[in-house]
């Protein structure tokens, strides 16, 4: 056996919690920017913008 033999041992286990761990918080982020997105648009509404009626 050669001295590299248990680096997939531990690499894949550790890249695979990684990858969850990034997963998990990447769902959890959109899970929190579309809750965002819809109280802010329940919410009072900003007053339209005004145009100058350049025609007077």
């Amino acid at each position: 056996m050669s001295g590299w033999d248990w680096f997939p041992y531990i690499f894949f286990p550790f890249k695979i919690i990684v990858l969850g761990v990034g997963m998990f918080f990447a769902v959890k982020w959109h899970y929190d920017q579309g809750k965002k997105q819809k109280s802010e648009a329940g919410g009072p509404q900003a007053p339209a913008e005004r145009t100058v009626d350049a025609s007077k």
